[in-house]
């Protein structure tokens, strides 16, 4: 069981390599954080080789799911934004701390039913990022414009 002070985490590198664990030492404004494997295994993180940390309600996630790209999460706040990774995957969420300064951003999926409960998101793996007020259209076209 993983305790309230612990974060479950999906870590995608730049190189595309994935990590799975929990850490207890991610803030956004260190270079680096430690993930716990589920074997106990140990592994230090460096921010600048990743495309992202995502947290998530469960380590296995679900491979038969589709994620929805769109904005499908009415109650929230901030700002909608579109992601876009040089590997061509694309982020549809909401955030509240978008800047350029610093290592990244936090994005809340914009699919509530995800895997995902918050993303950040690594500035040197994006591509184009989007960003409009929550009152402008929930279609996800209009950002891949």
């Amino acid at each position: 069981m993983v305790s309230t002070k612990e974060n479950r985490v999906i870590i995608r590198s730049v190189d595309g390599t994935l990590l799975r664990g929990t850490t207890l030492d991610f803030f956004p404004t260190k270079d680096r954080f430690h993930v716990t494997d589920p074997q106990g295994g140990v592994h230090e993180v460096e921010l600048q080789s990743l495309k992202a940390v995502f947290f998530v309600k469960d380590l296995a996630g679900s491979v038969d799911y589709a994620e929805k790209k769109g904005f499908f999460n009415r109650n929230v706040q901030g700002k909608k934004i579109m992601v876009e990774f040089y590997d061509g995957e694309l982020l549809f969420g909401h955030t509240l701390s978008y800047t350029t300064r610093g290592h990244g951003f936090f994005v809340f999926p914009g699919d509530p039913d995800c895997n995902n409960t918050k993303v950040f998101v690594i500035h040197s793996a994006t591509k184009r990022v989007k960003i409009q007020p929550l009152a402008a259209s929930h279609s996800a076209r209009n950002y891949l414009k």
